[in-house]
């Protein structure tokens, strides 16, 4: 799908998408074509339950005195709550909307308001965005879709006066979304076709955007002591990799932010091997790593005026006859040991040396790892939050504030030592499960055993790198959550200005 931002011009065929305030208030398109239509949109607000709230639609077939097909009207609520994601989301809706309708363009009017706490050019902007995000398809394996169920939509054009301001404001957008797009293609791919070394060489692709990548490999790995991920991948005949992504935006001396991600492409559980139904999913189990990949194409491809460090550990958790068992003990780079009671908590170990790598490497600034960690964190917040867990106060308020504002949300979740406690081992240093209760707390503390005085949090995303149902902006599957947030953390407060 084409998505392009011009000058005004009311369209003669096609969908014509135009907002209205709270108490079904035209803003000047809308006026224009109310009095065109003699009155036709206005009869069909009074004829309806429309009232102009935010997320409501009214659809008008062929209204006359319009050249359009259709005008579809969308609320925009009360002018003070019209957003850069309130934008967003009506064009990622409005385009979910259409997109089955037979029709082929789509012209959005983007109408001044006074009052909105977003200037015309970004808002613009921000429903180009929407729509683009909500445009993605995984189809690439369907291949006796026919013509009829495709979305019929091929362009998306949003009308402003001031066009070149907001397509401007789109272009860093624009990068973004290309960043969610390849989290959300790896997150999608299926284990025959991803795994460990063919997702390095999906990272080896930013090269081109900039980005410096170097991959471990085992015998590499084995050298620097990395016990605790090499043990995860030792059952599967698929090598695991390390990848270092780093992207050079600002100078020498400024130290690196680092994101950190967990990459099981497929997860069995091993030799705790998980139940049959529902084992397909655990093809997404490396959505961490895939969120870093994407961020990491984001910040390049906007040329974000930062230094960047993203590391993923990939691995395949298979059962075999060379496969970790329960009751082993693995050394981490680190040199503190660990008891393997469950080959199924595997990820923690994955992160474990990944983190102490990166820390010890790169001396970051701080610290953010994504992994889908447990499927507890899914029993405590469901699918709207992401649990986060963290050794610094500032941190997390930066990452709650971005969150909201991006609509990929995160809770604070807590920390402390009597669930440390609970990972003490009689034999090893550490237990690598804590037992049933507060599973996503004392996997938090695992991971905290493995960072010094480096600023971190951890993101527990198993309940959001996936979607059984669409938003606005987020078709349902791999939703590609991580990518915006994480951008915006380095937008606001750790990019040059």
């Amino acid at each position: 799908m084409k998505t392009t931002i011009t000058e005004p011009k009311i369209p003669n065929s096609g969908a014509l998408v135009i907002g209205v305030l709270k108490g079904g208030v035209f803003l000047s398109t809308g006026k224009k074509l109310d009095k065109a239509s003699n009155g036709a949109l206005s009869k069909a607000i009074k004829g309806s339950r429309f009232m102009g709230g935010n997320g409501q639609f009214l659809d008008v077939i062929a209204p006359a005195g319009i050249g359009a097909d259709r005008v579809l009207m969308a609320g925009l609520g009360e002018a003070k709550e019209v957003k850069q994601g309130t934008l967003e989301n009506v064009g990622g809706a409005a385009l979910q909307r259409l997109s089955g309708s037979g029709v082929k363009s789509i012209t959005i009017a983007c109408d001044p308001v006074k009052g909105a706490k977003v200037d015309i050019g970004l808002g613009a902007a921000s429903l180009a965005y929407g729509t683009h995000l909500a445009s993605y398809r995984f189809d690439k394996y369907r291949t006796t879709l026919k013509a009829k169920d495709k979305p019929s939509v091929t362009t998306v054009t949003v009308q402003v006066k001031g066009a070149a301001a907001a397509r401007k404001a789109f272009k860093p957008l624009g990068a973004v979304a290309d960043g969610v797009f390849m989290t959300r293609n790896l997150v999608s791919e299926p284990a025959n076709t991803l795994y460990p070394e063919s997702m390095a060489k999906e990272c080896q692709t930013l090269r081109k955007l900039g980005v410096k990548v170097e991959i471990l490999n085992e015998a590499r790995m084995t050298k620097l002591g990395m016990g605790a991920l090499l043990g995860v991948g030792q059952g599967s005949r698929r090598e695991s990799q390390l990848v270092i992504m780093r992207w050079q935006g600002a100078g020498e001396r400024t130290k690196p932010l680092a994101f950190v991600g967990k990459g099981v492409t497929f997860d069995t559980g091993g030799i705790s091997l998980k139940p049959g139904p529902g084992m397909d999913m655990m093809k997404w189990d490396m959505g961490g790593a895939g969120a870093v990949i994407g961020l990491m194409k984001a910040l390049s491809g906007r040329k974000a005026k930062a230094n960047v460090v993203g590391v993923v550990g990939l691995v395949e958790n298979m059962p075999d006859g060379n496969a970790q068992r329960p009751g082993d003990i693995v050394t981490s780079m680190s040199g503190q040991t660990i008891e393997i009671l469950n080959t199924d908590a595997e990820g923690r170990l994955v992160l474990a040396d990944a983190l102490w790598y990166t820390q010890d490497r790169f001396k970051p600034q701080f610290m953010v790892n994504l992994a889908t960690l447990t499927g507890a964190i899914i029993i405590s917040l469901g699918h709207e939050h992401a649990g986060m867990f963290s050794n610094n106060d500032e941190l997390c308020q930066q990452l709650l504030e971005a969150g909201a504002e991006v609509d990929e949300k995160v809770w604070r979740m807590p920390l402390n030592d009597a669930y440390d406690k609970k990972l003490n081992c009689a034999i090893a240093d550490m237990k690598n499960i804590g037992g049933r209760d507060a599973g996503s707390i004392t996997a938090a503390q695992f991971l905290q055993r493995y960072i010094n005085k480096v600023p971190w949090a951890h993101l527990d995303i198993a309940g959001t790198a996936w979607a059984d149902d669409s938003k606005p902006t987020v078709p349902k599957g791999a939703t590609g959550w991580g990518v915006r947030l994480l951008d915006r953390l380095v937008n606001n407060h750790y990019e040059r200005k």
